[in-house]
């Protein structure tokens, strides 16, 4: 059995359903990020690809620096602006591999993967580069990602690699997590299931991962050079055995 991708539109991911439960769980990491995008911003201001539901945008605005995003989303985008402080984010609606912006910022930054929600590496490529060109002569780009190693873990059946994680587990309900991978073009096809008292729901996905030194020539085809990296948002050492990374590229 070769590896065949789900009928997917990214255009309509993150739908209302998504959006209006995407921070119900925090991801625990939210004042680490926001201290050290803060750090690196000085003045601001600050541009985030896929800018979501503001879940970092808004407490860096609430620190006093003028925030715009980029969000292909229209639901995450009402998510947001719902929220307070939301009216106050300048949000362009768009693809953030193409979206041009009149302003060039000290801080650009994509975070918890959002880059590999561009499922080919072509436009995950034009995504780097529309990033650097976004930047202040001085700027730096900072990108979040998952270390894929742990991917290779898997269980392989009829050639195709693929998973089942139990994501949550309640009285209430069962979140699983189930997916596959094409290691050829590096797309993952998942599907969030959840199982519960209100019935049987599910959110596709499809998600292209990058290795972290794919990632640094990305960068380098941009005209920008890695200056740090780290396994966390707190300054982490990047090790074999980091599950993540924070990556910050200036201009070389």
């Amino acid at each position: 059995m070769t590896f065949t991708p789900m009928d997917f539109d990214p255009w309509r991911s993150f739908g209302p359903d998504v959006a209006a439960r995407y921070d119900d769980v925090p991801r625990g990491d939210e004042d680490a990020a926001v201290a050290r995008l803060a750090g690196l911003a000085g003045d601001g201001p600050v541009l985030e690809f896929a800018i979501g539901t503001g879940r970092l945008a808004l407490p860096l605005a609430r620190r006093g620096l003028r925030v715009d995003g980029v969000e292909q989303s229209a639901a995450m985008i009402e998510q947001l602006r719902a929220r307070p402080g939301g009216e106050e984010i300048g949000i362009t609606a768009g693809d953030m591999a193409e979206v041009t912006l009149p302003d060039r910022y000290p801080l650009v930054f994509v975070a918890f993967n959002s880059l590999m929600n561009l499922v080919t590496q072509d436009g995950q490529v034009r995504c780097v580069e529309n990033a650097a060109r976004h930047l202040t002569g001085d700027g730096v780009l900072v990108v979040e990602l998952v270390c894929p190693d742990p991917m290779y873990r898997l269980e392989q059946r009829s050639g195709v690699d693929q998973y089942t994680h139990v994501a949550g587990l309640s009285g209430e309900q069962v979140h699983l997590d189930v997916g596959r991978y094409d290691r050829v073009t590096q797309r993952v096809d998942k599907t969030h299931v959840r199982i519960g008292d209100h019935g049987i729901s599910r959110d596709p996905l499809a998600l292209r991962y990058v290795w972290p030194s794919e990632l640094d020539l990305m960068a380098r085809l941009a005209g920008l050079e890695l200056r740090e990296r780290h396994g966390g948002w707190s300054g982490e050492p990047f090790t074999a055995r980091s599950e993540l990374h924070v990556s910050v590229y200036g201009r070389a």
